[in-house]
């Protein structure tokens, strides 16, 4: 229990900071004006990444679906900003 629960802390702090960063980057125009309303859905993606590590049966697949999920979301901000699709 404590493994998932640790799990979506950390992991789970990274995948809401990927979402949060997907919310300012993708609505157009620049990412400055996006940056409240991300900072503002940031909390609810961290409390429903804490919930969804308890979905799983052990802390090993928490912290394994967590921790993939965190690094597609940072992989796909970096795709974004190598194709130059955001400003």
């Amino acid at each position: 229990m404590w493994a998932r629960a640790l799990a979506g802390l950390v992991a789970g702090f990274l995948m809401a900071a990927a979402c949060a960063g997907l919310v300012a980057w993708l609505p157009p125009g620049p990412w400055q004006s996006a940056i409240v309303p991300s900072l503002i859905t940031f909390i609810p993606f961290w409390m429903l990444a804490a919930l969804w590590a308890f979905a799983f049966r052990s802390g090993v697949r928490a912290w394994a679906g967590l921790g993939i999920s965190a690094v597609a979301g940072f992989a796909l901000l970096w795709l974004l900003r190598a194709a130059d699709l955001v400003q």
